[in-house]
C-alpha cells in the first residue's frame, strides 16, 4: 500500500533538485542527478518508517497498550518492476529500524512489541540468486535480534488457501478462503474483511470429564462444540442490528465497509465477508489423557487429527445450516492458559502430562518441554496447520543467534518449504542496573514464585528491566501471570 507513493515522492524531489542545480548554476549528469534524488528518496523513507513506527508504539489504547498492529511483507504484491523495488526499499528500511530498536523513557534500546512485522517467503527472495535475497538476509539478522519478522511461505499458503497469499490479522487470526468473495479476475478478496470474535474448547477438560473412555470423550467432545455453537451465536447476535454510525471509519468511510449512515452491519455478517472462529487449546494434553501418549507418536498422531477433522466437520454443519463463515482457530491463550490450567487441577487433580503444570499447550503444539528438533518439530506442525483455517502459527525456541545467521535461513528455508506460517523465538533482554544485554532468566525465590533475574547482577526487580518473549504469536513486553512465566520458564531449545 505505501509503495506507489514513493514513485510520488522521487518526482517531486527530482523537480525540486533540478531547481536547485539550475539556481545554483550547476551543470550535471543524469547519473549524477540520479544519485542525489535517490539518495534524498533514502532518508524521507527512513523518516516516514520511523514516524509510523513511532506513531504505532506511542497511540495507546485506553488499557495503556499499544495498539496490536500487523505489517505485512509481501514483494509480490506490487507488480514487478520499479513498484515493486520501492517495495524493498520500505521493507528493507523497516527490518533495519525494527533491528536498531526504539528508546525507552530511560534512552535505553529496546525491542518494541508492536508493530508486528510478518515477512513473505517467496521464489523472488528464498534463494542466494534471487533479486531480493537481501532483504531475506536483512529478515533473518532482524529475527536474531529482535524476535521478528515472522514468516509466511507464498508456497505453502498457495497450496491451501486456492493460490492466495494474505496477512493474518493480528498474530495468527487468518479469514478463509471464500467463493462469494471472489473478485471478477478470479483472485480473492481479503482487504476489509473482519472476524466476529472467538469461543475456545478446552480439549482438555474434554478428556478428563471422559475418564480415559473413548467412547465418551466423543460424546462429551460434540456436546461441549454445541455448547461453544451457542456462545458463538451469542457472539453473532450481539452484532446483528449494529447500525454502521457506531464506528464512521470502519464501516461507512472504507476500513471495512462503506455502508450508509444508519445503516446496519446485517449483511456482512453473512454470505463468508467476515468469519467467526471456534477456537480450540490442549490438543497434546488431551493425548496423554486419551491415549497415554504425546502427540507426537503415531498414536497420538492419528488421535489428534481425527479430534481436529471432528472440529473442522462441526464448523462446516453450521455453516452449511446458517451462512455464517466458521472457522477452526488455533487460540493463542495468553493469560487463559493458567485460568484453563487452574480450572483443571481444581477439578480434577494433578494428572501426569495432563494437569501437573500451570498452563496448558497451545492449540496443536508439541509440549515446550518435548525434545525436537527445529526441523521435525516444524513439519510435524504443518499437518495440524492445514486443519486450523481460521488461524494457527508455529515456533521454534533458539538460543541466542546473533554470531549464526546461516543457521536462521537454513530455518526459513525450511519453513518456505513445509509450513505457512511460523516464527522463530530469540531472546532479547536488557538489564537497566548492570547493561547486561541477552537473557534474563526465571528462577523461584524464596516463598516459590517465579521471578525474572539478570544473570549478571542477580538484579530481580522488573521497573529495571527489559524482557521480551514470544507468548502466544505476539511478542510481551509487560510480563505475565505465574502459569504462562512457569510456560516459558519450561521451553527447551529446538536448534
Amino acid at each position: 500500500h505505501l509503495a506507489p507513493f514513493v514513485d510520488v515522492s522521487r518526482q517531486k524531489i527530482r523537480t525540486k533538485v533540478e531547481k536547485e542545480f539550475k539556481d545554483a548554476g550547476i551543470e550535471t549528469t543524469q547519473e549524477a542527478l540520479n544519485k542525489v534524488v535517490e539518495d534524498r528518496l533514502r532518508d524521507e523513507i527512513k523518516s516516514g518508517i520511523q514516524t509510523i513506527q513511532y506513531q504505532l508504539i506511542t497511540l495507546m489504547t485506553c488499557n495503556g497498550q499499544a495498539p496490536f498492529v500487523t505489517m505485512f511483507m509481501h514483494l509480490e504484491e506490487a507488480p514487478e518492476g520499479r513498484t515493486r523495488d520501492d517495495l524493498a526499499l520500505c521493507i528493507e528500511e523497516v527490518l533495519k529500524q525494527r533491528m536498531q530498536g526504539v528508546k525507552n523513557e530511560k534512552g535505553v534500546w529496546i525491542t518494541p512489541a508492536f508493530p508486528k512485522l510478518i515477512y513473505v517467503l517467496d521464489d523472488c527472495n528464498i534463494r542466494e540468486d534471487a533479486p531480493y535475497w537481501h532483504l531475506t538476509e536483512i529478515a533473518a539478522e532482524c529475527t536474531s535480534k529482535r524476535l521478528v519478522p515472522d514468516y509466511i511461505s507464498a508456497k505453502v499458503m498457495r497450496e491451501l488457501k486456492k493460490g492466495s497469499v494474505y496477512t493474518c490479522m493480528g498474530c495468527r487470526s487468518f479469514l478463509t478462503v471464500e467463493e462469494s468473495q471472489k473478485n471478477a479476475d478470479g483472485s480473492y478478496k481479503f482487504y476489509g474483511r473482519f472476524n466476529q470474535g472467538v469461543v475456545t474448547i478446552n480439549l482438555v477438560d474434554v478428556a478428563c470429564s471422559s475418564y480415559g473412555n473413548m467412547d465418551k470423550f466423543w460424546e462429551i467432545l460434540d456436546e461441549r462444540l454445541e455448547l461453544c455453537h451457542r456462545a458463538l451465536r451469542l457472539r453473532h447476535e450481539r452484532l446483528l442490528g449494529t447500525p454502521s454510525d457506531v464506528a464512521p471509519i470502519l464501516w461507512q468511510y472504507g476500513a471495512i465497509a462503506r455502508l450508509k449512515k444508519g445503516e446496519t452491519i446485517d449483511k456482512l455478517l453473512y454470505n463468508g465477508y467476515s468469519t467467526i472462529s471456534l477456537g480450540y487449546a490442549g490438543l497434546c494434553e488431551m493425548c496423554y489423557r486419551m491415549v497415554g501418549k504425546s502427540h507426537t507418536t503415531d498414536e497420538g498422531r492419528e488421535f489428534a487429527l481425527k479430534v481436529m477433522q471432528r472440529l473442522n466437520d462441526k464448523c462446516a454443519e453450521w455453516k452449511a445450516a446458517e451462512n455464517i463463515s466458521y472457522s477452526v482457530y488455533g487460540t493463542p491463550m495468553e493469560s487463559t492458559t493458567y485460568k484453563f490450567a487452574k480450572a483443571l487441577q481444581r477439578r480434577f487433580g494433578v494428572i501426569p502430562h495432563v494437569t501437573d503444570k500451570n498452563y496448558i499447550t497451545n492449540s496443536y503444539h508439541v509440549h515446550v518441554e518435548e525434545e525436537i528438533d527445529a526441523f521435525q518439530k516444524l513439519k510435524f506442525e504443518s499437518d495440524f496447520q492445514k486443519l486450523s483455517p481460521g488461524g494457527a502459527i508455529s515456533y521454534v525456541e533458539v538460543p541466542n543467534m546473533q554470531d549464526n545467521i546461516p543457521a536462521i535461513l537454513e530455518v526459513m528455508k525450511y519453513i518456505h518449504e513445509n509450513i505457512m506460517y511460523a516464527e522463530l523465538n530469540t531472546k532479547s533482554d536488557f538489564c537497566e542496573e548492570c547493561g547486561y544485554s541477552g537473557e534474563i532468566k526465571i528462577v523461584e525465590d524464596a516463598e516459590g514464585k517465579l521471578v525474572w533475574e539478570c544473570p549478571n547482577c542477580g538484579n530481580r526487580n522488573q521497573d529495571k528491566m527489559s524482557v521480551a518473549r514470544r507468548t502466544c504469536g505476539y511478542i510481551g513486553t509487560q510480563f505475565w501471570n505465574q502459569g504462562r512465566t512457569q510456560e516459558i520458564k519450561d521451553r527447551v531449545l529446538h536448534l
